[in-house]
């Protein structure tokens, strides 16, 4: 169990240090905004969609390790996925960090799942999830985590 614990905190301190798809998104559609006022995260989202496809998705911003690594991690599933698609793995992953269940084949998702330990952090590793709603939704008001 310990090797397994420390590859899940090798993937997430790995998006940290290099996060993946970060950076703006000149042709983005679609962009929401999200911030954590606990610990200081914010995170820009920034998607281009194309007939219900999310062709491509950046992030913007600054937070911890598990805020960025959960951004990071976020904008490599989505990728392809379609909208609906897109709201069942956030579902899924809510349920993950949150321990309400035990969704399956999250991937390297699945990293964050420890989360679920430290209550505090959930907030950290959702917070890029409930901007991508905001952003499917065309929301134009800033999310929050309170």
């Amino acid at each position: 169990m310990n090797e397994l614990r420390d590859l899940y905190q090798e993937v997430i301190f790995d998006h940290y240090r290099s996060p993946r798809n970060y950076g703006p998104l000149p042709s983005a559609n679609r962009d929401a905004e999200g911030h954590n006022p606990l610990c200081g995260d914010h995170v820009k989202l920034h998607l281009q969609v194309e007939d219900g496809i999310i062709r491509d998705v950046h992030f913007e911003g600054s937070g911890c390790a598990i805020s960025t690594a959960s951004a990071s991690l976020m904008t490599e599933v989505l990728k392809g996925k379609d909208e609906v698609e897109a709201m069942r793995l956030m579902e899924e992953f809510q349920q993950l960090v949150t321990g309400t269940g035990e969704p399956e084949g999250l991937g390297k998702l699945e990293a964050l799942a420890g989360v679920r330990e430290f209550p505090s952090r959930v907030k950290c590793a959702t917070l890029a999830w409930h901007t991508l709603l905001a952003a499917l939704e065309n929301q134009r008001v800033p999310v929050t985590t309170e």
